[in-house]
């Protein structure tokens, strides 16, 4: 079954991308309801989140550089 297949690619893409079975869920339902912007947004906002974690751990990388950079300064 096409549809099935095409489901079953959603949700594992949707769950490769980290999103929780909640998630996952509301996904599927506002899909049946066919109410695809609200799908839209909930994967923008999915994406936003991912974006900030990225950003956070950036500042943390550029700390840790900082101080390799400060201790081989020293020696």
């Amino acid at each position: 079954n096409m549809a099935e297949h095409n489901i079953l690619t959603v949700i594992q893409n949707l769950e490769d991308a980290g999103c929780d079975m909640e998630m996952v869920a509301e996904f599927m339902k506002l899909g049946i309801a066919g109410n695809r912007q609200n799908q839209l947004k909930l994967l923008e906002q999915h994406r936003k989140r991912l974006l900030e974690k990225v950003h956070t751990n950036e500042k943390r990388i550029d700390c840790l550089d900082y101080l390799v950079f400060q201790m081989n300064k020293e020696e």
